[in-house]
């Protein structure tokens, strides 16, 4: 494969970047599959090097030029990089030969490729294959010293100053002197304003890493989109020796000035309190390299939209175009490490991988929290399965007990990631319930997989700790792109193919929305997606009445979808929204009010008696508030009113409704209607039951 002289006219042509499914000849295949490329580079003048980049390729990798063999990679969403000096000066015409692996892992309880959710998962189809190379190959030269990598981390900032650590890995052939130039200034401001430093280091021969500080003083600072601004700075880093007429080399990237803290699920940004209302954020497609800088740009003006201010970027690491949108935006991030359920001996190549993280992401603003690992469970359930006393006790141990993954690896991880960034919170797994010794953030499914959607509430009643953090929860809905279902063959529709590649979980659907309860699809459809607004709105609710006793925020499951999909997402595969996505912004507007949840029924002679509450997330008090409460019943109502003032950034009890049915009601709907208004603003809401 890595002869020249192999003759390879009749081989297939793919196009990179790119994944190899993408030709119809290995739509199926699930690799490894050779690449070969024939290409003209000049020489590099003398003293200069030359490099070979890989800036993405799922998963493994074996290259060789010229059918010398250059070495192996692993990792999927980081540069990967081969000095090719010698080679390229030996001769103008070369061959570039790549073996690139991505095995289907055969025990997916103990999986050894670090690809998180493009290879298990149950919201992309299970027989998915993301190989190939799916960003560029490049090459490029420097002087004598290579910069092999550059973290710039702000470590805090407040109005008079902030201050950027900078570690550097330089790369030199000779020991020898070298001067390193910093420059930090605000996008866009005249030359001579920025903040410059100027440091001399003594490189030894091969690798030295070497660290400096900057300081800014008087920055702009940078906001979350419901705080503020987001003002950029342009950071440049050039590498000068004693024979460079310019730089050896140099970085150029740009980051934002804030302080971000998370003390115990509760963030602060720049000194301010803030209540985190977010959402999983899937891959934008499953084929990344498919992937480009205007669908991130929609889909975090459609999370904005809604009223969220965090995505949690879910069990992936993805496109660098991504986080640049969320610095410009001012979307947080919860950024999780490529691991998802369960791995057998990957600690590692984990850590490994977690530092290249840190190294490639640690500038970007809006990334707020690191997260090692999701779901740190070695179970591996059929899609579509129930969850059978078995898989729930399974579950359970896997909850409360040590294991490998959950003591071992993950701490391995979170070691690496605090080493590597101090200046960010690290969760070292997602949904393993709080614990003394490992326990997190939370991931409940109340109306989906366990309980009924209204115990919700009293659940974190009796246990508040579980909602600290509230990481996953919601309910599967089938879109209204549902083109793929066959629709017209309602109620004949391939279920087996649905739950094997289209993630829908049928078992669950005949417990929740059954579909033998509706006439035609278009009735299930939008049953099922009723049902899923009235999970996720009820849930949000709940969350938010909690806010900051204990609970710092939320993240629905899932925004988007990467495929066509029945899933959890309130936007399908083509962005189209589902009706939750109107309930979800409802929901998580600055300003809501709200009442302890109806009965599910009641009968005449009941006694209705609900706490109302005004949420607030503005930063400024809502002085002369003015609300009112009005039940309706059949035949009858009643309206209490309310004001007062609404302190800033806080959930305040404004009132109760208290009442009694009248003996003798007709059967009929029992209705709850909220209105508050203050001065430039209103929001109402409303709550529904039965009297019979």
């Amino acid at each position: 494969m890595a002869d020249p002289d192999l003759d390879d006219s009749g081989w297939e042509r793919l196009e990179v970047p790119g994944h190899w499914r993408a030709n119809p000849s290995f739509a199926d295949t699930d690799g490894p599959v050779a690449y070969r490329r024939r290409f003209d580079a000049p020489a590099p003048e003398p003293g200069r090097r030359a490099f070979l980049t890989f800036d993405g390729v799922f998963y493994q990798s074996d290259v060789w030029l010229d059918g010398d063999y250059l070495g192996d990679t692993e990792g999927y969403f980081f540069p990967q990089t081969f000095e090719v000096t010698a080679p390229l000066g030996s001769r103008t015409e070369h061959l570039l030969a790549v073996e690139v692996a991505c095995g289907r892992p055969d025990d997916r309880a103990r999986k050894r490729n670090l690809t998180g959710v493009f290879q298990h998962w149950d919201c992309i189809d299970p027989d998915w294959n993301p190989g190939g190379i799916w960003a560029p190959v490049r090459l490029h030269e420097t002087g004598q010293v290579w910069i092999r990598s550059l973290k710039v981390l702000c470590r805090d900032a407040n109005a008079e100053s902030a201050t950027l650590d900078f570690e550097a890995a330089l790369d030199t052939p000779e020991a020898q002197g070298v001067t390193v130039v910093t420059r930090v200034s605000r996008e866009g401001a005249e030359a001579g304003s920025a903040a410059m430093s100027t440091d001399t280091h003594a490189l030894a021969v091969g690798q030295n890493v070497v660290r400096w500080r900057v300081a800014v003083d008087e920055p702009d600072l940078w906001w979350p989109r419901s705080l503020g601004e987001q003002p950029i700075y342009d950071v440049s880093v050039e590498v000068l020796t004693a024979d460079d007429r310019s730089p050896s080399d140099s970085r150029n990237l740009k980051t934002g000035l804030r302080q971000i803290r998370l003390r115990n699920f509760i963030a602060t940004v720049n000194g301010e309190r803030v209540f985190l209302k977010g959402a999983n954020y899937a891959p934008a497609k499953r084929a990344l390299g498919d992937v480009a800088g205007g669908d991130f740009e929609r889909d975090i003006a459609l999370a904005g939209n809604a009223g969220l201010d965090l995505l949690r970027v879910h069990a992936h690491v993805s496109r660098p175009e991504l986080y640049d949108i969320a610095d410009r935006t001012g979307m947080l991030l919860w950024q999780d490490m490529p691991l998802q359920w369960g791995y057998g001996q990957v600690r590692r190549q984990a850590v490994a991988q977690s530092r290249r993280a840190v190294e490639m992401l640690g500038h970007h603003p809006s990334i707020a929290v690191w997260c090692g690992h999701n779901e740190p469970l070695a179970i591996d359930f059929e899609t579509g399965a129930s969850l059978t006393p078995r898989n729930v006790a399974r579950f359970a141990a896997g909850q409360v007990l040590p294991t490998w993954n959950k003591t071992i690896l993950d701490r391995s991880i979170r070691r690496a990631l605090e080493r590597s960034d101090p200046t960010r919170e690290v969760v070292a797994h997602s949904g393993i319930a709080p614990h003394p010794a490992w326990g997190t953030d939370s991931h409940f499914y109340f109306g989906w997989y366990h309980g009924d959607e209204r115990d919700f509430p009293g659940m974190l009643a009796r246990l508040p700790v579980m909602g600290r953090f509230v990481s996953e929860f919601g309910a599967q809905a089938v879109p209204d792109s549902a083109g793929f279902m066959q629709p017209e063959r309602w109620p004949y529709l391939d279920w087996a193919e649905l739950e094997s590649h289209f993630c829908l979980q049928k078992s669950i659907f005949d417990q929740r929305v059954p579909p033998g309860d509706y006439a035609t699809f278009e009735a299930w459809r939008d049953a099922t997606q009723q049902y899923q607004a009235t999970v996720l709105r009820h849930h949000i609710e709940t969350i938010r009445r909690l806010k900051y006793r204990p609970a710092g925020g939320f993240c629905l499951f899932v925004l988007n979808d990467s495929q066509p999909a029945v899933s959890w997402s309130i936007l399908d595969h083509e962005r189209q929204p589902k009706i939750a996505y109107r309930s979800v912004a409802d929901a998580c507007a600055p300003v809501i009010v709200v009442a302890d949840r109806l009965a599910r029924g009641y009968s005449p002679g009941s006694h209705v008696g609900l706490d109302i509450h005004v949420v607030s997330d503005l930063r400024r008090p809502i002085e002369g508030a003015e609300a009112s409460a009005t039940l309706l019943w059949p035949g009858g109502k009643r309206t209490w009113r309310f004001a007062g003032d609404v302190p800033a950034d806080s959930c305040a009890r404004i009132g109760r409704v208290s009442e009694t049915i009248p003996s003798g009601t007709p059967d009929g709907h029992v209705r709850l209607e909220l209105s508050l208004r203050w001065d430039g603003g209103e929001t109402r809401n409303t709550y529904t039951s039965r009297v019979s």
